[in-house]
């Protein structure tokens, strides 16, 4: 995701923000980003609060910046249709204080992602949204699928600066409360105190719930640009190499009359399988996950289920 945005961004002007205990991990993979442009959460807090922190800390250095906010777990295949439509998406934030997504056709009824529903104005490519689903079951996917009006929410937004602080104020003003008693401490060596004390107390909700979802200046560009999540197991399925149509992760494996699954067992395990169709086996640490691909939306709850009945042991 670096690499994609340093071709479209000067990395000067590139922020990664993650959790505190990632910064190891950040600086290995990206040796030349600055430390300065690390924001490291102190305590997940979901979506919504991260990116404010970053939207004040741009602020202080450029109060009128055009931000491109994108998750780093994507594959793009078609990079030079992303980046026209990176700044086709900031040419538009800097004309019109909107709040603009990025959305997917879609060539599947994948549950494990979000859809968009386009409205009836548009400006090119660029529509109006009308309404917003999280994941759906598989006949509601299906459905939006067929009727051509929904998109894949691909969670990649483009805003100015002032518009989404803005948003932040109307819409999730507590967190802003929060940001806006830093002001002045940003980007100097005040702001890592003062975000230790403030960033855990924030509202743990994401930036679709908690503002895209309510405010009405929101608009969606639809595009093409052979776009995945690879943070669901489904398209993880899709992207990889496939041995008579079963992904194998690591670990090796003896496979019978068993065929669209994915594998992801520790490398030194040996795994045998026999008549299994469309499912995920995952085994990590002191957890095995034998779950049929086409529920993986179940997961989520499975965690939660997990955490309820045996704390944090399994999570």
């Amino acid at each position: 995701t670096y690499d994609r945005f340093r071709k479209i961004i000067p990395p000067e002007n590139i922020f990664i923000v993650t959790n505190e205990q990632y910064e190891g991990l950040v600086k290995q993979q990206i040796p030349d980003a600055d430390d300065k442009h690390i924001l490291l959460e102190p305590q997940r807090r979901n979506t919504a609060p991260c990116i404010a922190w970053a939207a004040y800390r741009i602020q202080s250095i450029d109060p009128e910046a055009n931000i491109v906010v994108t998750p780093s777990d994507h594959l793009i295949l078609k990079e030079d249709a992303f980046a026209e439509c990176i700044d086709k998406g900031l040419e538009f934030v800097e004309k019109f204080p909107a709040l603009l997504t990025l959305g997917v056709k879609p060539n599947r009824p994948e549950t494990g992602y979000g859809y968009i529903q386009i409205g009836d104005e548009s400006n090119g490519d660029i529509n109006t949204v009308k309404t917003f689903t999280e994941k759906p079951n598989q006949e509601l996917a299906e459905v939006f699928v067929e009727s051509g009006e929904f998109f894949w929410n691909s969670g990649i937004f483009i805003w100015n600066v002032q518009t989404i602080i803005k948003a932040f104020q109307r819409y999730l003003p507590e967190v802003s409360a929060r940001f806006e008693s830093g002001i002045g401490k940003f980007n100097t060596s005040e702001e890592k105190e003062f975000i230790q004390e403030n960033f855990p107390a924030c509202q743990n909700i994401s930036i679709d719930f908690g503002l895209m979802e309510k405010a009405s200046n929101v608009f969606v560009l639809c595009a093409d640009f052979g776009w995945a999540d690879v943070g669901t197991w489904g398209s993880l399925y899709d992207i990889s190499s496939k041995d008579k149509n079963n992904v194998n992760q690591e670990g090796k494996s003896l496979i019978y009359e068993s065929d669209n699954n994915i594998i992801a067992v520790p490398k030194d395990k040996l795994v045998v399988i026999e008549g299994l169709k469309n499912y995920i086996v995952a085994d990590s640490d002191n957890v095995l996950l034998i779950c049929r691909k086409d529920e993986e939306e179940r997961i989520r709850q499975i965690v939660n289920d997990a955490k309820a009945k045996f704390g944090n042991e399994f999570i």
